[in-house]
């Protein structure tokens, strides 16, 4: 866990990291919903937003947006561990999955079937619903673990097929909180269909942990900055070299590696810019790392560590506060005892609906969010018997204090 000192620099880099302009003082444990935004990519933004000027153009101002465009770029790269393919930006995460599904469902050979997981968001659920039915090739989605609220290798493997075309993997659920092995997984469908285009959801995963897409022998991946410190308005996606190579979407007579449509928002490649120059400085601070994808990567380790051990403090409690674990009362998805929680616990109070406990919370000046049984996450729910819970997810800005006050609460809710 950070040390005081250093959790203070990092907490007063962000925007309202315990006070809603709208509310008043609050802790903030809805960061799967968009995590508090750095205030140099507010300050980024006010910026570029004043600037009339297009890229493209001969003069200093079009210069220095290329420019911007350019080191964005390089910089997505960086976070991703993307040495090779193309990164891009569009209107969404969401949108930016819907595209890849979508242009390799209709690159791909004729026939053969599109696998996915019932763990994953409607963003690509259903992108492969819809393209399967459109290219004319059945969608095969693989049951995942109620237990431990995961999808493994082993589980793709029985389902893959030497013709499966298309198949998807969410990284980590945004409703149970698990992370997916997501190098075994590709593994697991490469053996069986190794030309299958595989397309990732990160949209979750990405600010709980370093990525490191040259390892995971991928086809596509998206996630959607605001959830990574950033702002709203823009997604990130990579595509690989053979995803590129295919037809895929672009202006005719454009370079056969272009990806972007139309003329993009400068702000949204630079403040990605000031996300990576963030993790930069944090990388350094906790391992003294000096080369910059070196700091990006001890960045996510700090970030995984300080993050698991606040988890841990909400299981467990301490000394002057019992946690969830002990109180009878409170249950959580995927169970406690669970190595693929990153950042997040839903859980359930016996007794009580999820919204009259999160309105408690609320009330208390915890901000927490309530998840129903509908498209968004009645995949997970449903299965369970539940029609709503309580999600709880946190950043690595969160403190053991936050986390105390929060058992608190918890524990006069449920005495």
């Amino acid at each position: 866990m950070f040390d005081s000192a250093l959790l203070s620099a990092i907490r007063e880099r962000f925007c309202h990291v315990d006070h809603c302009p709208f509310q008043g003082p609050r802790i903030f444990f809805e960061n799967a919903g968009g995590a508090l935004h750095l205030k140099s990519v507010v300050e980024r933004s006010a910026l570029l937003a004043a600037i009339p000027d297009n890229q493209g153009r001969d003069n200093p101002a079009s210069h220095a947006l290329v420019a911007m465009i350019e080191q964005g770029k390089r910089d997505m790269r960086l976070f991703m561990g993307a040495s090779q393919g193309q990164v891009f930006i569009g209107e969404s995460g969401t949108e930016l999955l819907f595209r890849l599904v979508r242009n390799a469902a209709q690159a791909a050979p004729a026939g053969g079937r599109i696998l996915g997981s019932t763990l994953e968001h409607p963003a690509t659920a259903s992108a492969g619903d819809q393209w399967a039915r459109a290219t004319g090739r059945p969608y095969v989605r693989i049951v995942h673990d109620d237990d431990t609220g995961t999808v493994t290798a082993d589980a793709y493997r029985a389902q893959v097929t030497p013709d499966t075309r298309v198949a998807t993997v969410i990284h980590t659920s945004p409703v149970s909180g698990m992370s997916v092995d997501v190098g075994a997984v590709v593994r697991a469908i490469r053996s069986v269909a190794p030309d299958c285009l595989v397309i990732l959801d990160g949209i979750q995963h990405a600010a709980h942990g370093a990525l490191d897409i040259d390892s995971y022998d991928i086809d596509g991946y998206a996630i959607s900055p605001y959830k990574v410190f950033s702002r709203h308005g823009y997604g990130v996606a990579w595509a690989s070299d053979r995803l590129t190579a295919l037809p895929h979407e672009r202006l005719n007579g454009s370079a056969p590696t272009q990806w972007d449509l139309g003329t993009r928002d400068t702000g949204a490649y630079a403040t990605f810019s000031d996300v990576v120059d963030y993790l930069r400085w944090l990388g350094g601070q906790t391992e003294g790392a000096i080369d910059p994808r070196e700091q990006v990567l001890a960045a996510g380790r700090a970030i995984s560590a300080h993050e698991a051990a606040l988890i841990a403090l909400m299981r467990d409690g301490d000394a002057s506060q019992r946690g969830l674990a002990a109180m009878t009362r409170v249950k959580v998805i995927g169970g406690w005892d669970n190595p693929s929680r990153e950042g997040l616990a839903a859980i359930t109070v016996d007794g009580m609906p999820s919204v009259a406990v999160v309105n408690r919370l609320r009330e208390s000046g915890i901000r927490v969010h309530l998840r129903k049984a509908d498209h968004f996450s009645g995949n997970i729910l449903t299965p369970l018997g539940l029609d709503s819970c309580i999600r709880v997810s946190l950043a690595h800005y969160n403190s053991p204090d936050e986390v105390r006050r929060f058992l608190r609460v918890m524990d006069e809710m449920t005495a």
